[in-house]
């Protein structure tokens, strides 16, 4: 038998991922991009349910609160995901509420000058407005790093093999929010996930005029399905007698959203009140804009390639991280409960779509301001089952991880240095987080437990996060670990002309600022 050529047995690295039906700067009829915008919303809706959900009744507010905060950061999502896809780094990124806020968040209910205030509306007023002056204090820490370049400095310790770790596990640090919550309703979440999976990937090449319907718009129509099934369940009294947390994941009428939602409201700032400010909390939730900030890098890396891109130059990421610690002002001056960054969930979906057209994104943000403002249909759609949610999940932050993964082709893996530092920067982002994890559902309190409640939640917040623990060991092993000889092994001959905006003539296209604007911002 004739030997094989190297050719027939790997694949050539490529700058940009093949396969997409529309890249960043291509964009679908205006009929398939608006139904493909509402299903980016739909999944938005997710996370934007979920935190305030779990934060208000925690602060004394009622389900009328809740609704407001929903509707209020729905509309401030929509607001910076317009933002970000025009000024900031200009990939089709959803920029959404944030987990990495909930640790000094729940550290604010928890202050024993806010817990103590017997009147829960007094309460939930008095925390809003603590935690959106905190927000208003940490939100400078990424306006400064991004629109003073230093973060574009700091992302020149960055290489193809440094970013591996790091995007994997934006996706894989978060599998506590897929399967786990799917089996809290087994009955939903597991159709949910085989439907999904069948109409995405098996059934991709059905047509319906030319376009594949059921792998484009596979979310929408299993979503339709499942929610009729789940209402039907709950219609007939299946869940009747069954515990009250099995409710409370099944049945679609457990979200009190609809009942408690106005008409018409349209957030405005300030609207709890004006914030208060207090040195600790502003310190806790730096913490949390740090650990924004790097998984949102993670993020922007992996949404650049799903949207057939090049890497975005340093300047761009940096300009980014500027709008969105514009983003996280707003939230604090809305009130939100939790800061901005990329939703990972929307960057899976534009791969399994195979769509990663701007306009489509921007259309999303649209549905976002429009149905915060309309509240009951809002709140119509807001009262999906989180299940339903979390078994899409299982398959979108999988795809963004394996995106992550899809770097190492650029490095060399038959080195054992690099072996070594993928292999435990991968392995201690999930260990690391997991371990602050269980001690703190154990303990009731994070590992970090001094007498000074920011340091505590300053460590805590940082540890809880999978990519910011990736990044620390990644960076640090690749910039001191046999880094001189070792350029070629790290993938920097592939990664330094995508460092500078001239570096690579692709960049123009996809990164330069809308309205002529490049006059007055010129790129680096």
């Amino acid at each position: 038998m004739e030997a094989l050529k190297p050719e027939e047995i790997s694949h050539p690295p490529l700058d940009q991922l093949q396969g997409l039906e529309y890249c960043i700067d291509s964009n679908p009829s205006w009929g398939e991009a608006i139904a493909l915008g509402f299903q980016h919303y739909i999944l938005a809706l997710g996370t934007a349910v979920m935190i305030p959900s779990f934060l208000v009744h925690y602060m004394g507010g009622t389900d009328g609160d809740k609704v407001r905060v929903v509707q209020t950061l729905l509309f401030v999502q929509g607001i910076n995901t317009l933002l970000q896809t025009l000024f900031g780094t200009r990939l089709p990124t959803v920029i959404g509420g944030s987990y990495a806020f909930m640790v000094p968040v729940i550290s604010i209910i928890h202050d024993s000058s806010l817990a103590n205030i017997e009147n829960p509306h007094i309460r939930f007023l008095n925390t809003m407005r603590a935690v959106q002056g905190a927000l208003i204090v940490a939100s400078s820490i990424q306006i400064i790093l991004g629109y003073s370049q230093i973060w574009a400095i700091c992302s020149r310790f960055f290489s193809p093999l440094g970013m591996v770790p790091v995007i994997a596990l934006v996706g894989f640090g978060l599998f506590d929010r897929g399967f786990p919550v799917v089996g809290k309703c087994v009955e939903i979440g597991i159709p949910m996930f085989i439907l999904f999976v069948v109409f995405s990937q098996y059934l991709k090449n059905f047509h319906l005029r030319q376009l594949p319907v059921l792998e484009r718009f596979a979310l929408l129509i299993t979503i339709t399905v499942i929610w009729a099934y789940a209402h039907l369940l709950t219609a007939s009294g299946a869940y009747r007698h069954r515990p009250e947390q099995t409710q409370l994941n099944c049945r679609t009428d457990k979200a009190n959203l609809i009942s408690s939602a106005p008409w018409i409201k349209i957030p405005y700032p300030l609207q709890w009140g004006a914030p208060t400010f207090d040195a600790g909390h502003g310190f806790g939730m730096m913490a949390a804009v740090l650990v924004s900030l790097i998984e949102s890098t993670g993020a922007y890396k992996a949404a650049s390639r799903l949207a057939s891109a090049t890497p975005p130059p340093a300047h761009v990421l940096s300009r980014g991280i500027g709008w969105q610690g514009i983003g996280i002002l707003l939230n604090g001056l809305f009130g939100t409960l939790t800061g901005s960054t990329v939703s990972v969930e929307n960057v899976g979906l534009l791969g399994s779509t195979r769509v990663g057209s701007r306009r489509v994104i921007q259309i999303s943000a649209g549905f976002m301001i429009f149905f915060s403002i309309l509240g009951k249909f809002g709140a119509l759609f807001a009262s999906i089952p989180f299940t339903i949610f979390a078994a899409v999940y299982c398959v979108l932050f999988g795809l963004v991880a394996s995106v992550g993964l899809s770097f190492l082709q650029f490095t060399n893996m038959n080195s054992m240095r690099n072996l070594f530092i993928t292999g435990v920067a991968l392995f201690l982002g999930l260990s690391i987080p997991e371990y602050f994890r269980e001690y703190t559902a154990k303990a009731l309190h994070g590992p970090a437990h001094t007498r000074a409640g920011w340091f505590n939640d300053f460590l805590n917040t940082i540890f809880f996060s999978s990519p910011t623990v990736a990044l620390i060991v990644a960076v640090f092993l690749d910039n001191t670990l046999d880094y001189k000889d070792s350029a070629r092994d790290r993938g920097m001959p592939w990664w330094v002309k995508f460092r500078t905006f001239k570096g690579d003539s692709r960049n123009e296209e996809f990164y330069t600022l809308p309205f002529n604007l490049n006059r007055f911002f010129p790129p680096s």
